[in-house]
C-alpha cells in the first residue's frame, strides 16, 4: 500500500469536502463583506527546536498566518488561539507562551477573541486569523512577460536549523543571523499591503521556494524561468565551508516567510522604489513565459526545478 504524503491527504479532504484549488487563505462572503481566514498549526516535536524559546515559538505560530495574509495583501485583524499543553507544564512556561502571543499581537495589531485549551502529550499551537478585503492576490494570476520577485534572500533558515539541530558552525555573525531567521522571522506584511495593487500573483514561501514557484506556475499555467539565485555571499561561503548543497538550502528549506510575487515590467520601478523606502531587500529572480514548469536558466540551458520543499509525512 502506497504511503500517503501531505499532498495526497489534502486531495482526499478536498474531494470529500468539495473544494478544488488551494490558496494561502480562505475567502468567504458574509453578505457584502468578504472575510479572509487562515489557520496554521505548530507542533512541538516537528516545529520547535529544543533550543528555541517558547515565547519565540508562540510568536512564530502567529507569524505563519500573518505571512499568508501578507502575500494576499490583507491586514489580519482578529484571531482565535487553541493550545494543547502537557499536564505537568509549569506556570513559568505558560507565562512565556502567553508573552509570545502577546508580542505578536502587538506587533501586527491583532485582537484575540478567544480560543480553546486542551491537555495532551506535547505542546501544540493552532492559530486562526481573520481579516476583510475587497479582493486577494491569487496564486494563479501571472502573465507571460511578468517578472518574478522575492522579498529577501533565501537559505538562512536551513542554515539556522542545521546549527540548532546538527551543530553546524560558521562565523559568529553568520550563526546569529541564521538562527535569528528561524526563531524570530519577519513576515512582509507592510510590503504586501503597500504593493498589493501591482502584484499579478503572489504566494507565501514558508513551504520552500521550489514548492512556491511550482505551485504558482501550475496554477497560472505558465512557465517560470529563474535566472538569478536569491542568495548573499555569506551563505555561499557557509555552504562551501560545510560542503553543503546550495540549491537545497535556497530552494527546499522553507520557513523563510517571504513573499514570492509576479509583476508586469511597467511596475518594476515603483516596486523597487517602495522596497527601498520600506527597507525590504527585494530580488528579481526570473520571468514568466509560455509553457509549463519551473526551470533554472544557467549557461544558456534550462534545468527543471522540482518541487522538493517541505512536506509533512515524507
Amino acid at each position: 500500500m502506497k504511503k500517503l504524503d501531505e499532498s495526497s491527504i489534502i486531495k482526499i479532504f478536498q474531494k470529500g469536502l468539495g473544494k478544488k484549488d488551494s490558496e494561502d487563505v480562505e475567502v468567504l462572503n458574509l453578505g457584502k463583506i468578504k472575510i479572509i481566514a487562515k489557520t496554521d498549526t505548530l507542533v512541538e516535536s516537528t516545529d520547535i527546536p529544543s533550543k528555541m524559546k517558547l515565547s519565540d515559538a508562540a510568536r512564530k505560530s502567529i507569524v505563519a498566518c500573518v505571512s499568508d495574509f501578507a502575500a494576499k495583501g490583507v491586514k489580519p485583524s482578529f484571531g482565535i488561539i487553541s493550545v494543547n499543553l502537557p499536564k505537568a507544564i509549569s506556570r513559568s512556561k505558560v507565562n512565556e507562551i502567553s508573552a509570545g502571543f502577546r508580542k505578536a499581537c502587538r506587533e501586527f495589531d491583532i485582537s484575540i477573541l478567544g480560543g480553546d485549551t486542551n491537555e495532551g502529550k506535547e505542546i501544540v499551537f493552532n492559530i486562526c486569523l481573520f481579516g476583510k478585503t475587497d479582493r486577494i492576490v491569487s496564486r494563479k494570476g501571472s502573465k507571460k512577460g511578468d517578472l518574478i520577485f522575492v522579498t529577501g534572500p533565501f537559505g538562512y533558515t536551513s542554515a539556522g536549523l542545521s546549527m540548532l539541530l546538527d551543530k553546524k558552525k560558521g562565523n559568529s555573525r553568520f550563526v546569529e543571523k541564521s538562527i535569528k531567521s528561524v526563531t524570530k522571522p519577519k513576515p512582509r506584511l507592510s510590503f504586501g499591503l503597500k504593493n498589493k495593487k501591482y502584484f499579478s500573483s503572489s504566494m507565501d514561501s514558508s513551504d520552500g521556494l521550489s514548492t512556491t514557484l511550482n505551485e504558482m506556475s501550475k496554477q497560472s499555467k505558465n512557465k517560470f524561468v529563474i535566472n538569478k539565485y536569491p542568495v548573499l555571499k555569506d551563505l555561499e561561503m557557509f555552504v562551501k565551508s560545510q560542503k553543503l548543497n546550495l540549491n537545497n538550502l535556497i530552494f527546499n528549506g522553507g520557513e523563510e516567510y517571504e513573499i514570492i510575487f509576479t509583476v508586469h515590467p511597467k511596475y518594476k520601478k515603483i516596486i523597487k522604489k517602495n522596497a527601498t523606502l520600506m527597507k525590504i531587500p527585494i530580488i528579481e529572480i526570473g520571468y514568466v513565459t509560455s509553457g509549463k514548469g519551473v526551470f533554472i536558466e544557467k549557461n544558456d540551458k534550462l534545468v527543471r526545478l522540482k518541487d522538493l520543499g517541505w512536506k509533512h509525512f515524507k
